[in-house]
């Protein structure tokens, strides 16, 4: 079991959420059963979205995270998406809480499935990376979870620094693309 295994929701989840029951058993398809009610609750990976932002000179836009889960490592712009949220809508709201940008125009880049460790638990997502343009640096202001902003050079960019494996492949993906 590798050290993100001990926190998988197969490892974590004891008792039905239904009835209560602890005969709630972990299933081949990443689902759980229980055998008192008849509950299956699947684990399903949650939506999350980047955002690609290259500055005039052709430096993309990175964020330091202001909290954990990975607080102080450099990421994309960007997060969850709502429930009953488009990805193209929270790709907008979360560069706006993030950093005050207003996106003009994106276009689907990639993905990227994560680990996502927060309170204890892994929880799965994929990471929608879309390339933006944005309306004006001029009131750029970190916020929100970002607790400060730089631009770097694609290839410059230190992929240690990076927290998340999934935003590691997108930026890779996207250096790729660039050379």
């Amino acid at each position: 079991m590798d050290n993100h295994e001990k926190n998988y929701p197969k490892n974590i989840f004891k008792y039905c959420p239904g009835c209560g029951s602890a005969d709630f058993i972990f299933q081949t398809d990443h689902s759980f059963k229980c055998l008192d009610c008849g509950l299956h609750y699947y684990i399903n990976s949650s939506a999350s979205v980047a955002a690609l932002i290259e500055n005039a000179d052709g430096n993309l836009l990175l964020t330091r995270r202001l909290k954990d889960p990975m607080k102080g490592s450099l990421d994309l712009p960007g997060g969850f998406v709502d429930v009953l949220e488009t990805a193209e809508e929270a790709l907008k709201r979360e560069i706006k809480e993030e950093l005050n940008l207003e996106i003009k125009e994106f276009q689907f880049f990639a993905s990227s499935p994560n680990r996502y460790r927060f309170d204890g638990i892994v929880y799965f997502t994929l990471d929608l990376a879309f390339l933006c343009k944005i309306v004006s640096f001029d009131d750029i202001k970190p916020d929100d979870d970002a607790a400060d902003y730089i631009f770097l050079p694609p290839a410059q960019i230190n992929l240690e620094e990076v927290g998340f494996e999934s935003i590691k492949n997108i930026i890779a993906s996207y250096r790729k693309q660039k050379s």
